[in-house]
């Protein structure tokens, strides 16, 4: 099953951007696809596609064979956990709290602003917490007083609290020292594993999508211009893909889109 589809996508922003052009894509349940391109490649434009953040100019995209569109996105963003660049998480609550705003698609904004979670829920936060390898003490923790990575491992924890079908990591490790990238990619791609999620994750660090994805997207121009395993993801693809080809020549065929 397809668990996200992406249909000849394009995107045309108010000043004439041409984020995407023409991008079809189709990632299977429990892939972990990283999407590689250097910035304003259209990576994060693709991701925000799928939780409706981002409408299409043209194409459709599907999650779980449902439409993304206004009167669909309430039950879509149901179904999507997000790990961000920068955690978006609020600083000044504890661990506990931010790990309970994943469950807002349940309980709703009013309840959650009173912190009436459910008892299952908040067992289920507990639970989450101590996976992604903080104690017990962090819970009572106010956010803004953890390391990057420690933050990171709280967005993680949130991304699952209503172990959604799938999750999107918009450069989750990009403001991560390199040992850290790896840890939290660790604890990313088995949280996923263990849950048979599908994961669709932007990263600029080449290396770790290599050691990381199932298969790699790379977009160049809004374009997609690889799509293949890691181990295809041969030195001149990332010639192609970064813009530095041999003697002015594509060194890859571009796929069709």
């Amino acid at each position: 099953m397809d668990m996200l589809e992406f249909d000849a996508v394009a995107v045309r922003y108010p000043d004439g951007t041409q984020a995407l052009r023409e991008v079809s894509l189709a990632v299977p349940a429990g892939q972990f696809c990283v999407v590689l391109g250097s910035s304003g490649a259209g990576k994060s434009t693709l991701l925000r596609m799928v939780n409706g953040l981002v409408a299409p100019s043209g194409g459709t995209v599907r999650v779980a064979g449902v439409r993304v569109e206004p009167r669909s996105l309430r039950g879509v963003r149901a179904r999507i956990g997000m790990i961000h660049q920068q955690f978006n998480l609020v600083p000044r609550s504890t661990v506990a709290a931010n790990v309970l705003c994943g469950a807002l698609p349940r309980v709703g904004t009013a309840a959650a602003m009173l912190g009436l979670f459910p008892a299952p829920l908040r067992r289920k936060a507990c639970e989450l917490v101590a996976a992604v390898g903080l104690d017990e003490a962090h819970l009572a923790r106010r956010v803004r007083d953890l390391s990057g990575g420690q933050q990171q491992r709280v967005g993680i924890a949130r991304a699952f609290m209503l172990d959604p079908p799938v999750v999107i990591a918009d450069e989750p490790v990009a403001s991560l020292d390199p040992r850290t990238s790896r840890e939290v990619l660790d604890l990313l791609r088995r949280r996923a594993r263990e849950r048979g999620t599908t994961v669709l994750c932007s990263l600029h660090q080449v290396d770790l999508a290599r050691e990381y994805a199932d298969r790699i997207v790379a977009l160049r121009h809004g374009r997609m211009v690889f799509d293949g395993p890691p181990a295809a993801c041969h030195p001149s693809v990332l010639s192609t893909v970064y813009g530095h080809a041999r003697d002015g020549q594509p060194m890859l065929r571009e796929v069709a889109s």
